[in-house]
């Protein structure tokens, strides 16, 4: 993963060096205040030419759904089969925030995704939706090769409208095992999972630990629900919390197996073993500490 908050100057350099270092993919994010998807996506593609470049997500309250079908075709276009589209309901903090959060987060999901599917197969779409209305809209040069588009959803009601709809899914960090394989007793067979993980390689793997701890002090809250409820540790990891309501405390005293149940931090061996243990079709590691590109170097000694 691209981070999202990596100067601007630091985006090209980023890139380049994973598709030399041999990732298949690199991620970009559109989180609130930061760096836009679309201009971060169309960046990385044009200093690249191997690596797959993924967005993950664009909020549909933010964009109407034929602008959106237009940047991403573009991009499709231009770099043709090198673009993974992820779009979802968006953070509902972050949506309030701009004015953006709808009665229906659901609702306005499925119109969208349909909607921009049929755009990008070339369609005129007609859609009155309680959210969406297209007149007969469509796209004068749809793409050649039609992008995948995954959701960034969590919840069973929008990982099955992103089942019957999209490509796939994008599960937000942490996505351990046990949640990506709930997922995907929703899904059909066909559908693309993608996890994102916060990931540390370091040879003391009790280092590695120390350094994710402290992205693991929201775990056991009621937004990250669906990630923790499949665990076999979830009821202890709530009585845990309820112990530990401040922060820091409940992060420094999560046991070791959860917090690798829960990250990829470790020893090379081991992350590349726990990696292909998930049973995502893509893993997408978000690197940890100040110093990104030596957290990049450190992540491609695990490939």
């Amino acid at each position: 993963m691209l981070p999202r908050d990596l100067a601007a100057a630091e985006i090209v350099p980023f890139a380049r060096r994973a598709e030399e270092l041999g990732f298949g993919e690199v991620w970009v994010v559109e989180d609130l205040g930061f760096h836009g998807g679309i201009a971060q996506a169309a960046t990385v593609l044009a200093v690249t030419s191997r690596i797959r470049v993924g967005i993950g997500i664009l909020p549909a309250g933010a964009r109407n759904v034929a602008f959106t079908a237009m940047e991403l075709a573009t991009l499709a276009n231009v770099h043709p089969g090198r673009l993974v589209a992820g779009i979802g309901h968006g953070v509902p903090g972050w949506m309030r925030q701009v004015g953006a959060w709808p009665e229906s987060a659901l609702t306005l999901f499925a119109e969208y995704a349909r909607a921009l599917t049929g755009l990008l197969r070339g369609e005129r779409v007609r859609v009155e939706g309680r959210y969406v209305r297209l007149a007969e809209a469509g796209l004068e040069s749809p793409p050649e090769a039609v992008p995948p588009v995954l959701a960034g959803v969590r919840g069973p009601k929008s990982l099955a409208v992103a089942g019957a709809e999209l490509d796939g899914v994008i599960l937000a960090e942490p996505a351990p095992a046990k949640y990506i394989a709930a997922a995907r007793r929703i899904l059909p067979p066909h559908a693309r999972v993608v996890a994102f993980e916060h990931a540390v390689v370091d040879p003391d793997a009790d280092a590695a630990r120390a350094r994710v701890r402290p992205l693991l002090a929201g775990i056991g809250g009621q937004s990250l629900s669906a990630h923790v409820e499949p665990l076999p540790f979830a009821a202890e990891l709530r009585e845990l919390r309820a112990r530990h309501p401040d922060d820091q405390s409940f992060a420094a005293a999560l046991p070791g197996e959860w917090v690798d149940a829960l990250t990829l931090a470790g020893p090379a061996e081991s992350v590349r073993s726990r990696t292909g243990g998930l049973g995502a079709d893509s893993v997408v590691m978000i690197p940890v500490g100040r110093d990104r590109l030596a957290a990049l170097e450190a992540l491609a000694s695990a490939l």
